[in-house]
């Protein structure tokens, strides 16, 4: 690890008062949930429709029986655990240093480690509500129900609340997501190969002259941070105050 990064990494994040978080899958594998673009991830493994196929709204709504399948064998880990990176974050908001954390994840692993203030960008699999009524149903819930889920209460068909392909990011998740960007005295990028848009384009909308690149490959946008590190998030965030 460049040590000097690191310590003017430390340095920072010492003098923050308003820091924000933006990550993305990376943040996660440390507690074994794996990406879906990297060596071992979920576009590299066969399967009868390709992942972007199944994850779809339009496959979602033609073959339910195949996409919660899919679904429920690779997108859900119920037993993962924050990892240092979520609870040094929760840490910091407890303590009065940041703004928010903004994710591309779906596991809720930030609110685990204690985190309030999160700006899920994709939803979470730990929301699940009934397309027909709104009954709103957990994780925990879903993984007793029937292979196509059903609302008890009125029958109709219950959907994780997570962002599918063909579907549009919630605006006000987004707004809230940008607001806390444009306020940050230091951001921090994590965990993400920044290719997915429009979260890609955020970085954009920060201001000031710490932008920080954390990822263990160099990214398409390592040009424009004024730190960037390429290191295991866990080596970084177990050697931050």
């Amino acid at each position: 690890m460049d040590e000097r990064k690191l310590e003017q990494l430390q340095r920072w994040v010492q003098e923050a008062r308003r820091i924000v978080f933006f990550g993305g899958a990376g943040v996660s594998t440390e507690s074994g949930i794996p990406d879906f673009r990297g060596v071992d991830g979920l576009y590299r493994q066969q399967f009868a429709y390709p992942p972007e196929t199944i994850i779809s709204h339009s496959f979602y709504v033609r073959h339910p029986e195949i996409f919660f399948d899919f679904y429920r064998k690779r997108m859900l880990y119920p037993d993962a655990k924050p990892n240092i990176t979520h609870e040094r974050l929760a840490r910091w908001e407890r303590e009065g240093r940041l703004l928010a954390v903004i994710t591309q994840n779906i596991d809720g692993l930030h609110q685990m480690a204690g985190s309030r203030n999160v700006y899920e960008l994709h939803g979470s699999v730990h929301r699940n509500i009934c397309t027909r009524c709104g009954a709103v149903y957990t994780l925990a819930q879903l993984m007793r129900m029937d292979a196509v889920p059903v609302c008890p209460v009125c029958g109709g068909r219950v959907k994780p609340d997570v962002v599918l392909y063909e579907e549009s990011l919630d605006p006000a998740t987004i707004q809230g997501a940008v607001d806390a960007i444009r306020r940050a005295d230091l951001l921090i990028v994590a965990g993400t190969s920044l290719t997915v848009y429009p979260a890609a384009a955020f970085l954009y909308e920060y201001p000031g002259n710490r932008l920080v690149l954390i990822n263990k490959t160099p990214t398409p946008r390592d040009d424009i941070a004024n730190l960037a590190i390429h290191e295991a998030l866990g080596d970084v965030f177990s050697r931050l105050g």
